[in-house]
């Protein structure tokens, strides 16, 4: 824009005003250091956060120089594109394929004996009403899990699109829109809740189906009785996010001592409207064969 004022002209047009499109997210525009600005625009967003709808598919750097405004254009670097459904291998169990029926059956309220309770729409089952665990309880397993994060651009930090999955009923891999930020941190997706900082960014942005593929070793009791910690390996649409990670305790999903006996798989509530699908799990054995 040739000035300030042509900036500020379109950026409140209708076109782009706060609220106006579905697709916007937050921009900050710092003018001589001193006013902050803060508006919501199409496809735009300071700091590395973009989404990828809409025609402009990038992100966007703004400078105030002068009283000029000087707009930067450039491509998000993010993982690739959202692939279809993950085909269930042989022997894998099937939690969640997309049926009311699959969710009474395989889920329940966390902490009674009903039925789970979350809406399905599209295939897809909605966080809403409480968290929601596996009736079933699991010891070592791989489980493969498809989530979609909602877009919430007036929200910041863990107020964006968080859930979770809690891995022997307390132990968190987080679930969160991370979509866009440098440097994760112990609270973002790919995360173990607190603990462990993902190794690299791997989200994709909101609205977007993504994937986590997690192979989960719980507790072993040794020939001393003593319990060694259980460990868990992240893969996030198709990046390794944690790698054989030993988990150092409860994360606060779930609490109580580390064991070596199997327990449910919780899938929380955090009060964002986050989307689940094309649940399977892979029971594994303690060891390998000796042959």
């Amino acid at each position: 824009y040739a000035t300030l004022s042509d900036f500020a002209r379109v950026a409140s047009s209708p076109r782009i005003r706060a609220g106006i499109l579905e697709n916007a997210v937050e921009m900050e525009i710092q003018i001589d250091c001193t006013t902050t600005v803060e508006l919501l625009k199409g496809d735009l967003v300071m700091n590395n956060r973009t989404t990828s709808r809409g025609a402009w598919q990038s992100a966007a750097l703004l400078a105030l120089i002068g009283g000029v405004g000087v707009l930067a254009l450039h491509k998000p670097t993010h993982a690739g594109q959202a692939p279809a459904p993950v085909a269930p291998p042989p022997g894998a169990t099937v939690l969640f394929s997309g049926t009311e029926e699959e969710m009474k059956k395989n889920f329940v309220k966390r902490g009674t004996d009903q039925d789970g309770h979350w809406k399905i729409e599209d295939s897809a089952m909605v966080v809403g009403g409480g968290d929601i665990t596996t009736r079933q309880k699991f010891a070592d397993y791989q489980l493969h899990v498809e989530f979609k994060t909602p877009f919430m651009p007036d929200k910041h930090g863990q107020a964006r699109g968080n859930s979770g999955i809690g891995l022997q009923g307390k132990y968190e891999v987080q679930v969160l829109d991370s979509f866009g930020l440098k440097t994760p941190g112990t609270g973002d997706c790919g995360s173990i809740y607190n603990q462990s900082a993902p190794l690299v960014v791997a989200s994709r942005a909101p609205k977007e189906w993504q994937t986590y593929d997690i192979v989960f070793r719980r507790p072993r009791a040794g020939a001393d009785g003593k319990l060694s910690k259980a460990r868990v390996t992240v893969i996030h649409n198709g990046l390794a996010v944690q790698n054989n990670y030993e988990i150092k305790g409860a994360t606060g999903i779930g609490s109580g001592a580390d064991t070596d006996q199997p327990d449910v798989i919780i899938f929380q509530d955090h009060g964002n409207k986050v989307e689940y699908r094309n649940i399977w799990i892979v029971p594994l054995p303690e060891q390998g064969s000796s042959k």
